[in-house]
């Protein structure tokens, strides 16, 4: 296992907030810049930020904007893509970097994807753990996710102004015990109607799945952080979902960057069969499966995506 000691955070001014980024690796290295999904934070990075600092690379992972030490605007809109995408375009240039290779997981894939899209000067390379690029809806995105999956589908109920982030933030500890596990077969899953409200399963009294994925030691950074923070932060970045829809209706449906897609076999969240036809979009494409390994793919299977991201470096790079 990597080692997983974590540095202390340096601030920088970007894009009109305050980011706590976390470094490894020599300053000259290749710089790749880490962008972390919900619920989490630069720490969920800890394991490649020591892999690729020992590689030589030149490491980076911020807590992302309404996350962490990172500030926390007030207005719904300061989280749409145009916001997170120019936040890492402004922190490399706080750090002094032209172009640097987006990593990002979760709803940091999308943001790396994005920027892809929307600075392509800046990004030298992307690499999506479990989320695929995916080209622009025909019409919003939510009135089509209600549609298909009704009022309780979790993104459909983020909406809902207050409710998600109250009920959440009521038990910390339990929100991450019953939400990063590990151990649960894609397979046995009926996902028929998507993942249903994320609270309402933190609430249930019934036995959640698979097996608790963070020891003692990490789950404590997790909640400490939010139970300062709460989630409404996070939570915000997809209640900007058709505000970004608009705000992309003309960039390119397109990355030219050299891109590595890297699945996991039982991700509930995003699986697989998301990333089929990328290549149409993306075609300097390489694509990787970590098999029996869930949607915390960083945090569950570091060893192997560390492997997976080193190789692609030294081969693209």
């Amino acid at each position: 296992m990597t080692n997983t000691a974590f540095p202390e955070p340096r601030f920088v001014e970007s894009n009109g907030i305050r980011m706590a980024v976390y470094e490894a690796g020599p300053a000259d290295g290749l710089p790749v810049l880490f962008s972390h999904g919900f619920p989490e934070l630069a720490y969920s990075w800890r394991h490649q930020l020591a892999a690729l600092g020992r590689a030589g690379y030149c490491a980076i992972a911020p807590d992302q904007r309404g996350y962490g030490l990172t500030d926390r605007p007030e207005k719904l809109e300061a989280y749409d893509i145009a916001h997170l995408t120019g936040d890492l375009v402004g922190l490399l240039d706080a750090f002094g970097i032209e172009r640097a290779v987006f990593c990002g997981h979760d709803w940091g894939g999308a943001v790396v994807w994005a920027a892809a899209q929307l600075h392509p000067s800046r990004v030298a390379g992307v690499i999506g753990v479990n989320t695929p690029f995916l080209p622009r809806a025909p019409m919003p995105p939510i009135a089509l996710m209600r549609a298909a999956m009704g009022p309780e589908h979790y993104i459909v109920h983020f909406q809902t102004p207050g409710d998600a982030d109250v009920r959440l933030a009521r038990d910390v500890r339990r929100v991450f015990d019953r939400i990063m596990r590990k151990g649960i077969k894609l397979a046995d899953l009926d996902l028929s109607r998507g993942i249903q409200n994320l609270a309402t399963a933190v609430e249930s009294t019934e036995p959640p799945l698979g097996q608790p994925l963070l020891d003692e030691q990490a789950l404590a950074v997790f909640v400490r952080a939010f139970e300062r923070t709460g989630f409404t932060g996070g939570i915000n970045w997809y209640r900007n979902i058709d505000r970004n829809w608009q705000l992309t209706e003309h960039a390119p449906q397109r990355v030219d960057a050299p891109s590595l897609m890297v699945c996991s076999e039982d991700d509930f969240a995003l699986p697989p069969s998301l990333a089929d036809g990328m290549e149409s979009f993306v075609p300097r494409l390489e694509k990787q499966l970590i098999r029996d390994c869930g949607h915390w793919t960083q945090q569950e299977k570091p060893d192997e995506l560390n492997s997976l991201i080193l190789d692609w470096l030294r081969r693209t790079f």
